[in-house]
């Protein structure tokens, strides 16, 4: 991985922002924005609860929803992580592609960073590669995000744009 603080879009006095802090924020977010391609090439974003491992995104989708849909004909995705504050923080986007994960270990380990989330509600059931949320009867699919490139933004001061790629 390479990162590099992009001098277009910073101040004189910024630096390179570490990934490893562009991915806590990742890790943090109790929200990100998923931003998939529908099949007609228009874009879709929804609101994902993340969760990294490895230096890679997780996230679950019913297969009835919009960006499975999406997905199954362009796995090219965005995620995003931030907030609305000027001054202060740092947002993180991810862009890579998303791939359905089937083996149950991996799962597991989803599961399991997945079961620390806001209350406990995040609670998924693992069987033979079958992912079910315990609140929910419904099969869902949870898909690993490989980045190909991200970007960390630092806001106040100095504002900076560092760019990672894989």
């Amino acid at each position: 991985m390479h990162e590099r603080i992009d001098r277009r879009y910073s101040e004189a006095s910024a630096e390179a922002v570490p990934w490893t802090d562009s991915e806590a924020r990742l890790a943090a977010a109790e929200v990100a924005w998923l931003v998939t391609v529908r099949p007609d090439g228009r874009p879709h974003a929804t609101p994902v609860t993340p969760v990294t491992h490895d230096g890679r995104v997780y996230f679950h989708t019913g297969t009835a929803e919009v960006k499975y849909t999406n997905l199954q004909a362009n796995p090219h995705v965005l995620v995003l992580a931030g907030d609305t504050e000027w001054d202060r923080g740092l947002d993180a986007a991810v862009e890579g592609t998303a791939r359905p994960v089937t083996d149950d270990a991996s799962l597991r380990r989803v599961a399991e960073l997945y079961r620390d989330r806001w209350d406990g509600r995040w609670q998924l059931d693992i069987d033979n590669g079958t992912v079910t949320p315990r609140a929910h009867d419904h099969e869902v699919v949870v898909f690993e995000v490989t980045p190909t490139s991200a970007y960390g933004h630092s806001k106040g001061e100095p504002f900076g744009q560092t760019t990672y790629r894989f």
